[in-house]
């Protein structure tokens, strides 16, 4: 089902109630107040993504969904999954032996494509060099370069066609550039040692920032940074080897790229402020956080994806990924982030590819229009102050929009029973009486128009129950 347009302007009230994983869940009844006359920072248009809307040979184009959504921002890596055929290194910069300096040398043609789509829609770009990942027995590109300067000068040949017009190119103002994606996931990303993928780090990273100053590079994208201690990351020896190749070799580290899967909404936001501080600790205070993969990931256990001759719990795993209990996770980790100190966070992925919102033939999953209704939230970007909340089984985020016209609540029921909660708005920014409508997705819902109504001037007031898994929008607007 396509995503049907929303035209209301919007103030934001979201509500997300997450409980935890116990034996028995009771009903939870609570009241959430919402102050819309204190205001409380900027709600972050953190719902970047993974990917382009071209795909399948440009048999496939989501521009238009991905327009619905206002994607901020897109990471360029396992492109046209599973072929890579586009940006991967190897289908840019085909002989490793030719002369990067050569306009020959390259051959951009697909890639231009590829990007002009993502940049007509108005999302920008983290241009991932380096590989995307090979899950089959032979591995063919994923392996460290024979001679790591040379791969540099590649990279620059590659930002100087699509921000410099060099080559036929263009000016997109690309600014984020990636050195590699999980190298520590051997051997499907990585052939070679630590040592190898630092020293192509350094390599590139230096190349680039003395070529051009204003860009920022980082990486590694990893995978697996390390596990949680109370707060604190205990990271892996990966990850602290590569600090301290960059403090040794005074190579910029602009932004620290990671990944999670996780069936735990609150633990993004917990490992987030793990490397937050473990990062400040080892003197790398300016360096900026980078969630650029992220997805739940059911039960906590991948062995869906890696059950070939299963297909029916191969096909269960991905529905889950993809349906209700995917949104509900979806829109509790986009409120979750706003509260942490990601910089850059994207999800994986917003193509076609098994993980995404869309299926393989372009049609919208439940996880789509979780995107829509976060979009929602941000038509009203002034956050404003909540009470109500409960660690580890609900949270509160509101916004007011400019014109302070409307106010609208996201409600996110992850893991607890149907739950029975008031929602109350003080303060609303307008002396009529209000008008309101909601909309819903769960198992039989995609974001569709519900229930209307209308209330007397003054505080707002109305009780709920939302199923589990499933999401909540009520949108509120003053009558004229």
């Amino acid at each position: 089902m396509r995503a049907q347009p929303i035209h209301a302007v919007t103030v934001a009230v979201v509500f997300q109630l997450v409980i935890g994983l116990t034996a028995t869940r009771d009903v939870v009844a609570g009241e959430i107040r919402v102050n819309c006359s204190k205001p409380d920072g900027r709600i972050r248009p953190l719902h970047g993504v993974n990917g382009g809307p071209l795909c399948d040979g440009e048999t496939v184009d989501l521009s238009a969904e991905w327009r619905s959504l206002g994607i901020p921002l897109t990471r360029l890596h396992d492109c046209e999954w599973p072929l890579p055929d586009v940006v991967d290194m190897h289908a840019v910069f085909r002989d490793p032996t030719a002369d990067p300096q050569s306009p020959d040398s390259y051959d951009f043609a697909l890639t231009d494509a590829y990007i002009q789509a993502i940049r007509d829609t108005g999302a920008r770009i983290v241009y991932r060099l380096g590989e995307s990942i090979e899950h089959t027995r032979h591995k063919q590109y994923v392996h460290p370069p024979a001679d790591p300067q040379r791969w540099a000068e590649a990279c620059l040949g590659i930002i100087r066609h699509y921000n410099e017009g060099w080559a036929d190119g263009f000016h997109h103002d690309i600014r984020y550039w990636e050195i590699w994606n999980e190298p520590e996931n051997r051997p499907a990303m990585w052939s070679g040692t630590d040592e190898q993928y630092y020293r192509l780090y350094a390599t590139a990273a230096k190349t680039i920032k003395a070529a051009y100053p204003a860009l920022q590079v980082g990486g590694p994208a990893i995978g697996a940074p390390g596990e949680l201690d109370g707060e604190r990351l205990q990271a892996t020896p990966f990850v602290e080897g590569l600090l301290r190749h960059c403090r040794m070799q005074q190579a910029p580290l602009d932004f620290f790229s990671w990944h999670i899967y996780t069936d735990d909404p609150q633990l993004v936001v917990r490992k987030a402020r793990a490397i937050r501080r473990w990062l400040d600790d080892r003197s790398f205070a300016a360096t900026k956080i980078h969630l650029n993969e992220w997805n739940y990931l059911p039960n906590n256990d991948w062995s869906g994806m890696l059950a070939p001759g299963n297909a029916p719990h191969r096909q269960s795993w991905f529905e889950a990924i993809g349906g209700a209990t995917g949104a509900a996770f979806t829109a509790s980790v986009l409120i979750g982030l706003q509260d942490s100190p990601v910089d850059v966070a994207n999800y994986y992925a917003g193509d076609t590819n098994p993980f995404s919102m869309f299926s393989r033939h372009g049609v919208p999953k439940k996880t789509f229009y979780a995107m829509r209704a976060f979009r929602l939230l941000l038509n009203t970007p002034v956050r404003v102050a909540t009470s109500g909340s409960h660690p580890g089984q609900s949270a509160v985020c509101a916004g007011v929009d400019q014109e302070r016209n409307c106010v609208t609540v996201l409600v996110a029921n992850y893991r607890a029973d149907d739950t029975q909660f008031d929602v109350i708005v003080d303060a609303v920014p307008w002396k009529s009486s209000t008008a309101w409508k909601t909309w819903r997705v769960d198992a039989t819902r995609d974001l569709e128009p519900s229930e209307t109504g209308k209330a007397p001037p003054g505080v707002w007031r109305q009780t709920y129950r939302v199923p589990t898994p499933g999401l909540l929008v009520i949108q509120l607007h003053g009558e004229t």
